[in-house]
Parts: structure tokens; C-alpha cells; sequence
């Protein structure tokens, strides 16, 4: 089961191609600096190790990417791109188009976190936790058990302070080195530093699509949470106005 995964929700892309070869799976992968920068590497180092693995578009039974939540410029460039590489297969291909896998960013985490440091375990709960910036971080609570992982709560945009961890085994993220002393109970639970990687989302794929989630790339959306980070120019000039208008009626 050829298939292409990545995940450009970070500060830091990761990409993945895994293949069977002589019965057993090779993983080609490949790591760099994310966010904007992605929107000019990703499809050179895509097609790079689609050369090495010896590997055509049309030949994949899947393109897995990072839907969200995190960055929006490197999740609309990980969307735009797994669309354009599933619609150019079906160009070349003459055929239909490869399907897209959206996977949940905060889970792909939660896998790493696990394949790192809980792979035998049966049954492990995690709060996996991305930076969001603006003081605040993408949470969601993830429960493996019977093989497959299960979304406790999440994903959700919270202050550090107010993210609750009940149930969980572990913490698992990037944002302990700014916000680590603002998480409750911080003492309760081993932490793992750590980012969605592509080699875990090929860990995940197979079964995620066994159970029918890829879909047609048109239908391959982000997933934000957030709807805004920026005023435009006109709210910007209008809260001025409010809070110049504030200062005028405070004056004695």
C-alpha cells in the first residue's frame, strides 16, 4: 500500500512515503523548516522521494496530510497540495483521482507520542498540545485502546491554565517550554515534547482507511478552530476610534 503523507501544521515539516518492498515496508522521508517556507519545499521534496522510492502519483493508493488545527499558511499549503498531487494523478493517470486522507494534526501527535514512548502499551490516554501562539494552544484528549485511537475531546483552542487533563497518562506536545508552569496539575503527568511526524501518520493510515475516511480531494478541507488571527484594516481603525472615544468621555 503505497502511500504519501505530511504534515505542515508546525514550525517543522515532515514527510513520509511508504512502500512495501521484498515483503517488508521502506519509509522514505524527509524533515525541514515549516510554515511559510513549506509553500516553496514541499513539492521539491515530495517529488525527490517519490523519485527515490521509484514511485509515480498515480501509483499511490493514498495522499495523507496534516488537516489541522495549526499554522494556517502551512495547513492551506499541506490541503492545496495533496489535492493538487491527487487531481495530477488522475491527469497523468487517465483514471479517477488518488484519494486524500485528512488526518487530525493533534492525533498524528498523539501517535508519535506513542510509537516514542508507549508502544506496547494496551490501553493510554494523552492531551496532545500544539503552541497556537496569541497565548494560547490547540488541545485535544485521544484514548488508544483495541488497537486504534479514540477522540476523548478535541480539538479546541484554550488558555494554557484553563486546559483540564483528566484521564489522561500523558502530555504530549511543544508547548511546555513556553507555557509548561501555566498547565494544571502539571505534576501529575509525564511530559513528551514532541510534533506530528509523518512516519506516524503512514502508522495510522492503513487503518483509518480500512474504515472508509479518505475522501475525494475537492472534499479535502483544513481544519482551523481558530477563524481569525488578524483585524482588517477598517476594525483596526474602528477599535481606535472606540478606544480614542473611551479616553475622550474618561478625561474630567
Amino acid at each position: 500500500m503505497p502511500i504519501l503523507a505530511f504534515d505542515t501544521s508546525t514550525d517543522r515539516m515532515s514527510i513520509a512515503l511508504g512502500r512495501m518492498v521484498n515483503g517488508a515496508q521502506q519509509v522514505w522521508s524527509f524533515e525541514a523548516q515549516g510554515g511559510a517556507q513549506s509553500s516553496h519545499t514541499l513539492v521539491p521534496a515530495i517529488m525527490d522521494l517519490m523519485a527515490q522510492a521509484g514511485l509515480t502519483l498515480a501509483e499511490l493508493d493514498a495522499v495523507a496530510f496534516g488537516r489541522g488545527p495549526g499554522a494556517f499558511t502551512g495547513l492551506r499549503t499541506g490541503c492545496a497540495v495533496a489535492q493538487g498531487l491527487a487531481f495530477g494523478a488522475r491527469a497523468r493517470s487517465g483514471g479517477a483521482p488518488v484519494p486524500v486522507l485528512p488526518l487530525d494534526s493533534l492525533m498524528v501527535l498523539a501517535e508519535q507520542a506513542r510509537l516514542q514512548h508507549a508502544p506496547e502499551a494496551a490501553r493510554w490516554q494523552v492531551l496532545a498540545l500544539l503552541d497556537a501562539r496569541m497565548d494560547e494552544i490547540y488541545a485535544g484528549s485521544y484514548l488508544w485502546a483495541h488497537g486504534a485511537w479514540q477522540t476523548v475531546a478535541g480539538p479546541m483552542l484554550a488558555s494554557p491554565q484553563d486546559l483540564r487533563a483528566e484521564g489522561s497518562e500523558a502530555l504530549a506536545g511543544n508547548v511546555f517550554a513556553n507555557y509548561g508552569d501555566r498547565l494544571p496539575d502539571a505534576d501529575h503527568w509525564p511530559r513528551f515534547t514532541v510534533l506530528p511526524e509523518a512516519r506516524a501518520m503512514l502508522s495510522l493510515a492503513p487503518g483509518l482507511l480500512a474504515r472508509g475516511h479518505a475522501v475525494d480531494p475537492a472534499l479535502a478541507l483544513p481544519v482551523y478552530i481558530r477563524d481569525k488571527v488578524a483585524s482588517t484594516t477598517a476594525e483596526r481603525a474602528a477599535a481606535h476610534a472606540v478606544a480614542a472615544a473611551s479616553v475622550s468621555t474618561s478625561r474630567p
